[in-house]
């Protein structure tokens, strides 16, 4: 009897064997996207030329335009828009990038950590992962499709951003240098996705876990182009930042590429890291392994209030200790930000109400800030619903004694109740962190009042959002382009002169942006009801319509 051996598999091969079915599968991916991908690659290009437009309208004379450095050039620009390079020489291009160009970074990441988690974590969640690996793919094909997916995304917001820039006539080198650079956050985030999503079992966790870390970036970035403005302090936090990588490289001032390698180096890394972590764990499993509960269910969680409770609990103590911290930082730095905004021009003091008071302005402005961070909140919990459905969840609990009325409005309840505790959470971190840093003790109750004010109108976008869930389910993602309303018309309408009647469309225009605004009682109401009647009118459309069984 003769044996023949077999030769091993060469390293080669076994990499090919895991990578099998790579492109088929980045084919379905844009199959799938075919939305989301053309949203970002085009929504960033647009909302900077957008941007582009505001400033020229703005500052249409060049002294128009030096009179923004005695704001820029402060630590209060440094902490919402960056370090300002070149801002000496101020150019329309250098202002445009070096204190809008953050927001375009930041959406970048976003973009770069959503996508990835939601073409791995989410596909093993849903099951569909399972049906994929079933033919011939590799065990890192579906990771892998998912960050060329990204690297793509990634090109075309490149090539589009500096197309943009470079039609308004600035130079082209320093165009695609900052289309470059918001590439490589893209990218970088990606990798970051990559990992945490091997963390959790759950694709909201993974995303959250991801979030926070861009949070974190932007807050080290803030926290060192600042002392690098004010000339003292810990200035290389900046370096420990993706988002700060890409904004060393001042475009249309020094032009350097070079900090763009760091976001490849660091993306490299982070994404091996993930691939390393993928191959250490079991399919459909997290490395951070989920709880074990208790055999016994206790009397309080029998209804379906319980419930929604118990499935939002994690989210609201995470946003909760987010926003707690967050105030806390951001009320600390009320006196240097205040002497920062002694000289800027007169409208970027209508931002905040003028410069007879601009303490009572700036903390009216951070209330409407928060605000808007917790309407990001209930926007993703009645996200949260639509995967209960989805992914199959929702159906045992309505085959139950409880109904969809119970089920759905349950849901809305915790979330409403959510709201305006998460604003009294970041009105108390706000209070305490101004009341340190002005030594006004009763700057306290000011925010905390200011905070919650603003509740009726997170209610009404939770109301909008339910509606377009309850009545069209694929239309759920519009409800962003209200908070993104809200965020143009709070921020930048006084510096464009918008007409009254546009800026007012915003449900966050109404209430008053208490201490600098006195609080109408008379839209506290009105708000009120519409955020009733539309959740009333999401319940009665959800009663009517069929489940949805696919994302």
């Amino acid at each position: 009897m003769s044996t023949t051996l077999e030769r091993p598999p060469s390293r080669a091969g076994t990499e090919s064997a895991t990578l099998a079915g790579t492109g088929t599968l980045v084919r379905f991916m844009l199959r799938r996207d075919r939305i989301r991908f053309p949203a970002w690659t085009v929504g960033l290009p647009l909302l900077m030329a957008y941007f582009a437009v505001a400033l020229e309208s703005l500052a249409g004379t060049p002294e128009d335009l030096q009179a923004l450095t005695s704001f820029t050039s402060s630590p209060a620009g440094a902490l919402f828009g960056g370090p300002g390079f070149g801002f000496d020489q101020l150019t329309l291009e250098r202002f445009l990038v070096g204190q809008y160009g953050l927001y375009i970074l930041v959406g970048a990441g976003l973009m770069g950590l959503l996508t990835v988690v939601r073409h791995t974590r989410a596909e093993e969640h849903t099951g569909r992962a399972e049906l994929v690996r079933a033919n011939v793919v590799g065990r890192h094909a579906q990771l892998t499709a998912a960050l060329v997916l990204t690297t793509l995304m990634a090109v075309l917001a490149t090539v589009l951003i500096a197309l943009v820039m470079t039609s308004r006539g600035y130079d082209a080198g320093g165009s695609l240098l900052f289309g470059a650079s918001a590439g490589a956050v893209v990218v970088a985030f990606g990798a970051i996705g990559a990992v945490t999503a091997q963390l959790s079992e759950y694709p909201r966790a993974a995303a959250g876990f991801a979030g926070a870390l861009l949070g974190t970036a932007f807050v080290l970035r803030g926290l060192g182009d600042m002392a690098a403005v004010q000339g003292s302090g810990p200035s290389w936090l900046s370096w420990l930042s993706p988002i700060g990588w890409s904004q060393q490289t001042a475009p249309y001032t020094h032009d350097d590429w070079w900090p763009l390698a760091l976001c490849l180096v660091f993306s490299a890394a982070v994404t091996a890291a993930g691939y390393a972590l993928s191959a250490r764990r079991d399919f459909g499993a997290g490395l951070i392994p989920p709880r074990p509960g208790s055999p016994r269910a206790a009397a309080w969680l029998s209804g379906p209030l319980a419930l929604s409770f118990r499935l939002q609990r994690a989210g609201l103590i995470g946003w909760s200790l987010a926003l707690l911290v967050g105030g806390v930082a951001y009320g600390s730095f009320t006196q240097p930000l205040l002497e920062g905004f002694q000289d800027a021009p007169e409208d970027l003091l209508a931002v905040m109400g003028g410069s007879e008071n601009m303490l009572a302005g700036y903390l009216g402005l951070m209330g409407f800030f928060m605000a808007l961070v917790v309407t990001i909140f209930v926007i993703l919990a009645v996200h949260g619903l639509r995967g209960e459905e989805t992914e199959g969840r929702a159906e045992p609990v309505l085959a139950t004694a409880v109904g969809r009325s119970a089920w759905i409005g349950s849901y809305l309840l915790v979330s409403a109740i959510g709201a305006p505790w998460l604003l009294l959470v970041a009105g108390l971190g706000m209070g305490l962190g101004a009341a340190v840093s002005t030594g006004d003790s009763g700057l306290v109750a000011d925010l905390v009042g200011g905070h919650l004010a603003h509740t009726p109108a997170v209610w009404l976008v939770l109301a909008i959002a339910a509606l377009l869930y309850a009545a069209v389910p694929r239309a759920l993602p519009a409800a962003w382009a209200v908070l993104g309303y809200g965020l143009i018309a709070g921020m930048f309408a006084p510096m464009l002169n918008l007409p009254d009647e546009v800026i007012r469309i915003s449900p966050f225009e109404h209430i008053g942006d208490y201490p600098r605004d006195d609080i109408s009682i008379t839209a506290v109401l009105i708000l009120t009801l519409l955020a009733a009647a539309g959740a009333a009118a999401a319940i009665a459309r959800f009663r009517r319509r069929d489940l949805v069984t696919t994302a």
